[in-house]
């Protein structure tokens, strides 16, 4: 996400901190997560600023919205292919940087070309397993 793409946007600070936020902080956030974070430095700024301002940059193609946290709209700044894996456990998302070369079945999908795939996964990350270890408790 660079300046040069936001030509058309207004450039305020509030936005640009939006903006700074997302560049630093590869946690796949919430709205909320980006607004109270952000707020800290500009405390008068609503919540609006900041949904409106990820609805842009999404529709400026700069912004992902993930799907595969239910109930909950996560951003990502990264466009470059990749998949996603949600921990289950503590609902942090992992980037996932391996190319997957799946087909559709060409008797259902004939004459249908495939342009892209998205994988999600769903699991216990590595953190969590540790925890699930060292608790004993590998039945949740």
């Amino acid at each position: 996400m660079e300046l040069e793409e936001l030509r058309d946007m207004k450039q305020t600070p509030q936005r640009l901190a939006i903006i700074e936020y997302l560049k630093e902080n590869k946690i796949h956030p919430t709205a909320g997560d980006v607004y109270k974070a952000v707020s800290e430095r500009f405390p008068t700024m609503s919540f609006a600023t900041v949904y409106n301002t990820l609805e842009k940059l999404k529709e400026k193609g700069m912004l992902l919205e993930l799907s595969i946290d239910p109930g909950k709209k996560r951003f990502d700044c990264d466009l470059r292919p990749h998949h996603h894996f949600l921990c289950i456990r503590c609902r942090e998302i992992f980037d996932v940087f391996k190319d997957y070369h799946l087909e559709l079945p060409e008797e259902e999908f004939n004459g249908f070309e495939l342009v892209e795939i998205h994988v999600d996964f769903y699991g216990i990350c590595r953190k969590c397993k540790e925890m699930e270890k060292k608790s004993g408790d590998l039945s949740q």
